[in-house]
């Protein structure tokens, strides 16, 4: 009789073990809805080539999933965004993420202006990124990758930020970073971080 209770609790324990155990990424299902629903803007296979437009591609994929959260509840803004992600529910989310994580990220073009990007650089340093995006800026968990991303890009982001219009996750931490930096940093930084 003890036996059959030890073997029933283990059974039940395994059961409710495995209803807290998250749903793996579906790789073709996400790789189906990028091209659906995100390529025409974030490119193909993530490497965006229009302005103020982010790549995707090797982005972390807490960091992908928590954007689209953001968006679809409406604490993020914007206008292109708002009725695609309204249509997403968890699982495209979920897929989305572990999607564009696994593609190889753009790699930063050669750079035209190694003063400029030493100034970035030092700007980096002096605010220091490197804190929460990583000593190669290729970000962790739900905090950005921002090495080779699109130089406007990361200007208007940081623009965003600066002035509050952006909110979501790091919005404090980004806002104080931010706020105190010039135009020139602004633009440097952005430099450094896009030839990376």
């Amino acid at each position: 009789m003890r036996k059959v209770l030890i073997g029933s609790a283990l059974v039940v324990a395994a059961c409710l073990s495995g209803a807290g155990v998250v749903q793996a990424a579906d790789l073709a299902a996400g790789k189906a809805k990028a091209t659906e629903i995100c390529a025409g803007c974030h490119g193909e296979n993530g490497i965006s080539e229009m302005e103020n437009i982010p790549s995707l591609a090797g982005q972390l994929d807490q960091y992908i999933q928590w954007q689209l959260v953001y968006f679809r509840s409406g604490s993020r803004k914007n206008e292109q965004m708002q009725p695609i992600v309204e249509q997403l529910n968890n699982d495209d989310i979920r897929n989305l993420g572990a999607y564009f994580a696994q593609l190889a990220p753009a790699s930063g073009a050669k750079d035209d202006n190694p003063d400029l990007s030493e100034k970035g650089k030092q700007a980096a340093a002096g605010r220091r990124c490197a804190s929460c995006h990583t000593d190669s800026f290729a970000g962790t968990k739900a905090v950005a990758r921002i090495a080779g991303q699109r130089e406007e890009y990361l200007v208007k982001a940081l623009h965003d930020y600066k002035s509050g219009v952006r909110s979501g996750g790091g919005q404090a931490a980004m806002a104080d970073v931010a706020y105190p930096l010039s135009d020139e940093e602004i633009t440097a930084l952005a430099h450094y971080l896009a030839h990376l």
